[in-house]
C-alpha cells in the first residue's frame, strides 16, 4: 500500500513502523510548518530536515519515505525566492518526487502569488504537483484553484487533495487525480468509499494526511481492508492502495 499524503515531520518513529507492519510499504511526506516562521531560512531548515532525516528514520522501520516539498499556503509569510531556487535543485537532482503540499487558504494575495510560481516551476520542469484544499469554504477555494491551475500548469501533473463529497462532482470529470483524505475531522472511511462507489476508482489516491493534529497513521490499510470486506473487486481496490499513486508519481 502506498499512503500518498502525510507529515512525517510531525509523527514517530513508532508510526512509521506501525504502518509499514499494516502493509504500508511507501508514504509520500509534503512539506507544512505548523508553527509562525520568522523567516525563509527556518522553512528551508524545515524542508531539508523532510529530505535528509525523517527519510533516513523512516527507513529504519521499514518505510519508504518518498518526498514532496514546496511552500505551503499556510507558510507564505516569508520570501519565497531561496525556496524557489532550491526546488529547481532537488527537482534536477531528482530529490523529491513532486512540489507540495501547495495550494491556497485564504485566498491572499501572497498565497495566489506563491502557488502561482510553484505551479510555473511544476510545468517549466514538467513535475507532479500536490494542491491542498482548505477545511473551511472548500468549495470558494477550489473554485479559484481550478481557475488559476490551467493557466499555469497542465492538469495531468496535479493532485487535487482532500477531496470530499461536497466537492467530488466539481472536479471529477476534469484531468485532475484525486485525494481522498481519511483522517479525523476531516473523513471517514465510509465517507471515502461512498466516493468510490459513486465515481468509480480510477482517478483516485488514498492517503492519512497524519500530521501535528489528529490523525491516525493506519487509516489508508483500515480503508482498503474494509473495501476487501464489504466485497469490491480487487482490482478496483489495487488501483486506490497503490496502483494509481505508483502509475502517477512514477514510484
Amino acid at each position: 500500500m502506498i499512503d500518498t499524503h502525510m507529515h512525517g515531520d510531525s509523527r514517530s518513529s513508532e508510526d512509521f513502523g506501525e504502518m509499514y507492519l499494516s502493509g504500508i510499504d511507501t508514504a509520500i511526506t509534503c512539506a507544512f510548518y505548523p508553527y509562525k516562521l520568522n523567516n525563509e531560512s527556518t522553512l528551508l531548515n524545515h524542508l531539508e530536515r523532510i529530505l535528509n532525516y525523517d527519510t533516513k528514520r523512516a527507513k529504519k522501520y521499514g518505510l519508504d519515505l518518498k518526498v514532496a516539498l514546496g511552500i505551503h499556503p499556510a507558510n507564505t509569510s516569508v520570501n519565497p525566492d531561496l525556496i524557489y531556487e532550491n526546488l529547481y535543485k532537488w527537482i534536477e537532482n531528482k530529490q523529491i518526487i513532486a512540489i507540495g503540499e501547495i495550494g491556497l487558504e485564504d485566498l491572499t494575495d501572497s498565497e495566489i502569488a506563491i502557488f502561482k510560481k510553484q505551479l510555473d516551476i511544476g510545468e517549466e520542469t514538467k513535475t507532479k504537483v500536490i494542491v491542498h484544499t482548505p477545511r473551511k469554504n472548500k468549495k470558494e477555494v477550489l473554485k479559484v484553484i481550478q481557475d488559476i491551475v490551467p493557466q499555469h500548469i497542465d492538469p495531468k501533473l496535479v493532485v487535487i487533495d482532500h477531496i470530499n463529497q461536497n466537492v467530488a462532482e466539481d472536479v471529477i470529470d476534469k484531468d485532475y487525480t484525486l485525494g481522498l483524505t481519511v483522517q479525523p475531522q476531516k473523513m471517514d472511511k465510509e465517507e471515502a468509499i461512498a466516493i468510490l462507489d459513486e465515481y468509480g476508482f480510477d482517478k483516485f489516491l488514498l492517503n492519512s494526511d497524519i500530521s501535528n493534529k489528529p490523525s491516525d497513521p493506519l487509516s489508508v490499510p483500515k480503508t482498503v481492508r474494509e473495501l476487501e470486506k464489504l466485497g469490491y473487486k480487487k482490482t478496483e481496490i489495487e488501483k486506490v492502495a497503490f496502483k494509481n499513486a505508483e502509475k502517477f508519481f512514477k514510484i
